[in-house]
């Protein structure tokens, strides 16, 4: 007598365990083709500002700043803006000036409010201080090679080019929850913007970078028009595309810190990247869950043991040969992925018991963020602006065939 077939629940989650696993190899493997900043002579000698907006006293904002004030870009213009002389920025930005004198660095101080998202405040009033066409957009916590200006303003004089941005790794700067930080961003971030880009999106915007022309700027309606909107930097690379200009993923790589010092400011942190996620992509946010590899490599071993304990027929026999191929592909793309994420054999091992514990908590917070209409960011509550049609601002019928 044979034992019955799968129930159909069973079978779906067979399914769901191998798609999880297919995505964790590719994460593993995959290490897209990203544009690399060409040879031309033209575009590195072009003049650049760089807008850097920046809010409280940061853990390694000197150390951050300065890697900007080292440039091998010939001529580039440095804004700094906060909203207040008493922001503690301002310290760190005329200690800047003192150390590199010869270096055109201006320090903006200006408390002018354009609406909900005080980042995109800051950048309006930093804009008019701007000298140059080319402008480059970076967060304050960012940390750059010396090369960084000149390589990712270099794309933009390619035909057809509308903004440039970079990906980033993690720099954990603490104990346990900086270390968990980073690998939300090294071990699932990243990863799934290497696959994403390997299958041909080009939908990206990232805050660690967003370099344009201020002629294309102009054309998307300006910082003015993202004064209200929580992905500010996903939602004005968008409007570049509604132009029908490109976005390019530089092979720049730049370094952001992540400073947690508890499980609240980790979680505030991520559930408002998740929730912001939602905001650009309710589609793909729904299906973010297939993403987190641990839950799913244990509920395929799970799945194994019970079909073996079940004995059976020809049927269960060929399932738990594919149930324990996906297992042991997971696990060792799981482990290969974290390899590749550590910086040394040393962090490899110390972090390995954290990576289900990363994964479980992922699943947690991509709950928490499926619900919720807010974010709070820098102490300000920001609305999810998921609603609205960022198209709807960008007048096609007059904008110029070519701002770039």
């Amino acid at each position: 007598m044979t034992a019955p077939s799968l129930p159909l629940a069973e079978w779906i989650l067979i399914a769901l365990c191998c798609v999880a696993t297919c995505h964790a190899a590719a994460a593993a493997l995959v290490r897209s083709g990203l544009r690399g900043a060409g040879d031309r002579d033209d575009a590195r000698n072009v003049p650049v500002t760089v807008l850097k907006p920046l809010c409280g006293a940061e853990p390694r904002l000197m150390q951050n700043l300065e890697t900007f004030c080292i440039q091998t870009h010939p001529s580039y213009q440095l804004l700094f803006g906060v909203s207040s002389a008493s922001d503690p920025a301002v310290k760190v930005v005329e200690r800047l000036r003192c150390i590199y004198p010869h270096l055109d660095i201006e320090l903006v101080i200006d408390g002018t409010r354009h609406g909900s998202n005080r980042k995109v405040g800051n950048l309006i009033n930093l804009a008019r201080r701007a000298r140059h066409d080319v402008l480059v957009i970076a967060d304050s916590d960012i940390a750059v090679d010396p090369c960084y200006v000149a390589r990712v303003t270099a794309a933009l004089a390619e035909p057809g080019v509308g903004i440039v941005t970079c990906l980033y790794r993690a720099r954990a700067l603490g104990g346990f929850w900086a270390r968990l930080g980073a690998l939300f961003i090294d071990e699932w971030f990243a990863p799934s913007v290497h696959i994403a880009h390997a299958a041909g999106s080009r939908c990206f915007g990232f805050g660690a970078t967003l370099a344009l022309t201020r002629r294309t700027l102009a054309a998307t309606g300006g910082f003015e028009a993202l004064s209200d909107c929580l992905a500010d930097d996903y939602r004005l690379a968008e409007r570049v595309r509604a132009l029908g200009l490109a976005t390019v993923l530089s092979d720049v790589v730049v370094t952001t810190d992540v400073a947690d010092r508890g499980f609240l400011s980790l979680w505030r942190r991520e559930t408002r990247w998740l929730r912001t996620i939602r905001s650009v992509n309710p589609l793909g946010f729904a299906f973010l869950f297939i993403t987190f590899t641990s839950p799913w490599l244990i509920a395929s071993g799970l799945l194994g043991f019970g079909i073996d304990a079940s004995g059976g027929n020809i049927e269960h026999s060929y399932v738990d040969t594919i149930v324990d191929l996906s297992t042991s592909l997971g696990l060792s793309a799981r482990l290969l992925l974290h390899r590749r994420s550590a910086r040394d054999w040393r962090s490899f091992w110390r972090d390995l018991p954290l990576v289900p514990l990363r994964d479980a908590l992922l699943w947690l917070q991509w709950i928490a963020a499926a619900f919720g209409s807010t974010v709070s960011w820098r102490g300000v509550s920001v609305p999810v602006d998921g609603a609205r049609a960022i198209r709807e601002a960008v007048d096609l019928s007059e904008a110029e065939s070519d701002p770039s």
